[in-house]
């Protein structure tokens, strides 16, 4: 899907304005780093599924950044309505009234479908899911929050003891949180051998730990609903129609977190849309407007809104519905709409992306599983197929260095090689992409 006015090829600035950007990085403090080992990649531009530095050297972008530039780079219409609304009215106050907030209110809930009556905008994932707890807990009168242990929510206080992984650890300050196993066949804690029976066994894991735990002290169950950096957990069948279940029949709030499946992503605008589930609250971010400006949000059930009809909710941001950040999404899921975005993601997924990486994990040994849909998949990477061993982070390490020497810039978490390139990425750059990968594997 070529992006109309917006140039493919980069205008070559020479090497010093990387070089530049290098010596200027080292005021940054980076996210999820050790601060003494530089950070050596330099970006100075994009177009559509490719990016490149001041030197003109171009990568293909299976990446999508941190998985969130679903319409691409630089989008023209989005940009447009970008530049529009800065020139109009830069910042407006959350408690103000303003056009362009209700008017990407109103085009998120028309694609969340019925049951929803409100947007409660915020600055990022983590503080939608931040906000999400909050509201389930005022609206149950509870306080437990249960989460997965193969899970990320963001990394503020609650969001991030509600994730699972390694990063919660040293950042256990906020309450209430339990954690519990989710489906992942590949790599079962449930001795399951069928996808079947992972299922089965995973809900009634989490059925006996909501008993035990106590139901009635329980306000919310968190999950992603294709847990995204664990490794693109695809649930089995019937896992979140069981989960909601459990969760109704205990008058537990279901939060589904789509902040990185969402609008795209898996080949639908909602991934929970494909499992016949309706959650009681959705956070998003990243996809509902590709990054461009910072955003995300709580879609909030008509019963949960009116919990604070007259009653005030106790939460709020600065930033809570900014107008540059709005018009990035009306405009682009406007563009999203027209130009059939979604519909390509699940396309490319459906004919390309998945056959070609059933392909590759045919032909290369340290391919363990595939799993994934839409544009939204893992590798997960094995030393050895027999036992599983994951691939050390060495040879991980060394795998990322050489796709992107070959013009490709990968997503890597842990043992696993991530393909989550733009929504908006023709079948011949996928195939391309795979290609790429391919002669990387075969390196190994």
């Amino acid at each position: 899907m070529a992006v109309e006015g917006v140039p493919v090829e980069p205008v070559g600035l020479g090497a010093g304005g990387d070089a530049r950007a290098r010596d200027l990085d080292r005021h940054v403090f980076h996210s999820w780093s050790a601060q003494a080992t530089p950070v050596d990649f330099v970006l100075a531009g994009g177009s559509g599924s490719w990016v490149w530095n001041e030197a003109g050297e171009r990568w293909l972008d299976f990446s999508s950044q941190l998985v969130n530039t679903n319409i691409g780079h630089q989008h023209p219409r989005v940009v447009a309505a970008i530049q529009e609304q800065a020139a109009t009215l830069t910042t407006v106050a959350p408690s103000a009234a303003h056009r362009v907030r209700g008017e990407a209110a109103e085009a998120i809930l028309d694609l969340a479908g019925p049951g929803f009556d409100g947007v409660f905008f915020t600055n990022g994932g983590a503080d939608a899911n931040e906000n999400a707890i909050r509201m389930a807990r005022l609206h149950t009168g509870r306080d437990k929050v249960v989460s997965h242990y193969r899970s990320y929510h963001g990394n503020t206080g609650a969001a991030v003891v509600a994730t699972g992984d390694w990063r919660r650890v040293p950042n256990e300050y906020a309450r209430g949180h339990v954690h519990v196993f989710g489906p992942h066949l590949y790599r079962s804690e449930f001795w399951a051998s069928t996808p079947e029976q992972e299922c089965e066994r995973a809900l009634h894991h989490l059925r006996r730990v909501v008993e035990s735990e106590g139901a009635d002290s329980i306000a919310a169950v968190l999950l992603e609903t294709i847990p995204g950096t664990a490794g693109v957990l695809v649930p089995p069948p019937g896992y979140l129609r069981g989960v909601a279940e459990i969760c109704r029949r205990h008058g537990i709030l279901l939060i589904l977190d789509e902040v990185m499946a969402g609008f795209g992503r898996a080949g639908s605008w909602f991934a929970h849309h494909d499992e016949d589930v309706v959650p009681d609250l959705v956070t998003f971010a990243k996809g509902v407007n590709s990054g461009y400006v910072p955003a995300g949000g709580v879609i909030v059930s008509a019963p949960v809104r009116a919990t604070f009809a007259g009653r005030v909710f106790p939460g709020g941001l600065t930033y809570s519905g900014h107008p540059l950040a709005m018009a990035a999404i009306v405009a682009t899921l406007a563009a999203m709409r027209e130009e059939d975005v979604v519909g390509n993601a699940r396309a490319v997924g459906e004919q390309v992306l998945g056959p070609g990486l059933a392909d590759l994990a045919a032909r290369h040994d340290v391919i363990g599983e595939v799993r994934g849909r839409g544009v939204f998949w893992a590798l997960e990477l094995v030393a050895d197929r027999a036992t599983r061993e994951p691939l050390p982070a060495a040879v991980v390490g060394a795998l990322k260095a050489d796709l992107l020497r070959r013009g490709l810039l990968p997503f890597v978490a842990e043992n696993r090689l991530h393909v989550v390139p733009p929504c908006v990425i023709t079948p011949d750059e996928a195939r391309t992409g795979l290609t790429i990968v391919d002669a990387a594997l075969g390196a190994l």
